[in-house]
C-alpha cells in the first residue's frame, strides 16, 4: 500500500450536503378547522417544532419549506421569529401533495447531494433519528425511518374481517425520507408523468427499482392528522424539555 493511499484513509470524509424539504402545504381537512402547523405547544407553533431539528443538524445546508397560500406569509413570520437561518425558500405547494414535494425538491440547491422529505405536522422528530437517517442515505442512497407493526393486522371488506395478515416484515414508514437528489427527483418526476398515487415518497423511489433502506424510528414521531394526535404530540413535545 503507497503512502498516498494511507494518507487518503486518514482523511476525514466530507461530511453530506443535504436539503430538506418540509411539506407544509396540507389544509388540516381532520383537524376541525384548526391549522395543525400553526397550532401552539408551550407557545410554539407546530411547524416551528418541525422545521427545528433540520436547522440544527450539522449534515443539513438548507431548508425548503412549501407551504399552502392560507398559511404561507404565517410561516414566514415563524421562521423571522424563532431565526431559521438555513430556510432559504418558502413556496407556495400545488394541487397535490405530489405536486407540492415537486416544488420543494426541484427548488433545492444545486449542490445538495442528499434531500429529505419531511412532513411538517411531525414535529417530534429527534436529532438522532435526522442524523441516523441521513447518514444510511449517505451510504445507501435512500433511507427512512420505520417502526415495526407489533398489533394484530386485519383486511376488512365492507365492515367485515375477511384475512389476518402477517405482520412478519410490516413495518410503518415515518419521515424524514432522505434520498440522494438525482434519485428523488427522478422518482418524482416518474410518478408525476404517469399520474400515480404515491403515499409516500419511498413509494416514488420503489416503483423506479432505488433501494431504500430504513434506521429505527420512534413511536413518537408521528404525523398529526386529528384533533386527538394534536393532543398527544402537545404531551410527547411537553415531556421534552430540550424542546
Amino acid at each position: 500500500m503507497s503512502l498516498l493511499t494511507i494518507f487518503k484513509g486518514l482523511i476525514p470524509k466530507k461530511p453530506p450536503t443535504c436539503t430538506a424539504v418540509i411539506a407544509a402545504a396540507g389544509i388540516s381537512v381532520r383537524c376541525e378547522g384548526e391549522d395543525k402547523l400553526l397550532y401552539e405547544v408551550n407557545g410554539k407553533p407546530v411547524i416551528a417544532y418541525s422545521i427545528e431539528p433540520f436547522e440544527k443538524c450539522r449534515f443539513v445546508n438548507e431548508v425548503i419549506i412549501v407551504a399552502n397560500e392560507n398559511n404561507y406569509l404565517k410561516i414566514g413570520e415563524i421562521c423571522n421569529k424563532h431565526r431559521f437561518k438555513k430556510v432559504s425558500h418558502i413556496i407556495i405547494g400545488g394541487p397535490t401533495r405530489l405536486d407540492s414535494v415537486i416544488n420543494g425538491v426541484f427548488a433545492a440547491s444545486k449542490k445538495a447531494r442528499l434531500i429529505a422529505i419531511h412532513d411538517g405536522a411531525r414535529p417530534c422528530l429527534t436529532p438522532d433519528i435526522l442524523e441516523e437517517t441521513v447518514k444510511k442515505a449517505e451510504s445507501c442512497s435512500a433511507a427512512a425511518p420505520a417502526i415495526a407493526i407489533t398489533s394484530t393486522v386485519k383486511k376488512v371488506i365492507d365492515e367485515v374481517i375477511v384475512e389476518t395478515v402477517d405482520r412478519e416484515g410490516l413495518y410503518e414508514i415515518q419521515t424524514p425520507q432522505i434520498f440522494r437528489a438525482e434519485i428523488i427527483k427522478a422518482a418524482l418526476t416518474n410518478a408525476k408523468k404517469k399520474s400515480i398515487e404515491i403515499t409516500d415518497d419511498c413509494m416514488a423511489a420503489e416503483l423506479i427499482g432505488a433501494n431504500v433502506y430504513i434506521v429505527e424510528g420512534s413511536r413518537k414521531n408521528i404525523k398529526i392528522s386529528d384533533k386527538k394526535d394534536l393532543e398527544l404530540v402537545e404531551n410527547f413535545l411537553s415531556e421534552d424539555k430540550s424542546r
